[in-house]
């Protein structure tokens, strides 16, 4: 019968809150600057376009200025406003009531953009929830193997029963440091996504408002 020993067990266990904590701040970073560089290009091409004299300007927008999440929905928006404009009547998803099909476009590219800012958060609340649970998995099996050895020594004295014991704590104290900041971070990462999105369905109010000017060609 094939038998692992305690030892390895306990080292697994410290190598994968190793492996949590390195996945743990990696997806930090990665979300700080994503949302950092997506607010500031939703900034930049937000005051560009609500200078712009009319939608089809927005192809005149530099490649610079046309980034973000607000970017790809305004021109989701456009390309659908053009595409409706030369298939209406001919094909069945451009047939119907045109502001409700416009909204539905865009509400399919929010949902899309939503999906790309969620992305990792769900890994983090995982590392949160389990990294506890996975460092007192290792202290449990470090205190058995403990009191084995102990019980083999034939010693109870404190010196001996201590140092073993408390080496095996170690393991849930790492899991909490790990789980820590990861639970930390994902709520913080919720709640900016809850402000972007908000920021986002506000976008989509204006563009669908501008987009029904008789100038749209929607009206």
């Amino acid at each position: 019968m094939l038998t692992i020993a305690p030892g390895f067990i306990i080292n697994a266990t410290l190598y994968t809150l190793l492996i949590f904590s390195v996945v743990t701040w990696t997806l930090i970073f990665f979300k700080i600057w994503q949302f950092f560089n997506n607010s500031r290009s939703n900034e930049r091409f937000e005051s560009a376009f609500w200078n712009l004299p009319d939608l089809k300007k927005v192809k005149t927008l530099s490649s610079d200025l046309a980034k973000g999440s607000q970017a790809r929905l305004a021109y989701k928006g456009l390309m659908w406003l053009e595409e409706h404009q030369r298939s209406a009547g001919t094909v069945l998803r451009h047939r119907g009531d045109s502001a409700e099909l416009l909204e539905q476009a865009l509400r399919e590219q929010l949902q899309a953009e939503q999906h790309t800012m969620e992305s990792g958060l769900t890994l983090l609340a995982s590392i949160g929830s389990t990294a506890p649970f996975v460092g007192l998995f290792g202290t449990v099996l470090g205190i058995m193997n403990a009191m084995h050895d102990i019980t083999e020594s034939g010693s109870t004295s404190l010196d001996v029963v201590a140092g073993p014991i408390g080496d095996a704590l170690v393991a849930t104290a790492i899991g909490i440091a790990v789980a820590v900041p990861a639970v930390l971070a994902y709520n913080f990462f919720l709640r900016r996504m809850k402000v972007q999105r908000t920021r986002l369905e506000n976008f989509v109010a204006s563009f669908l408002s501008v987009a029904l000017d008789a100038k749209s060609g929607l009206a």
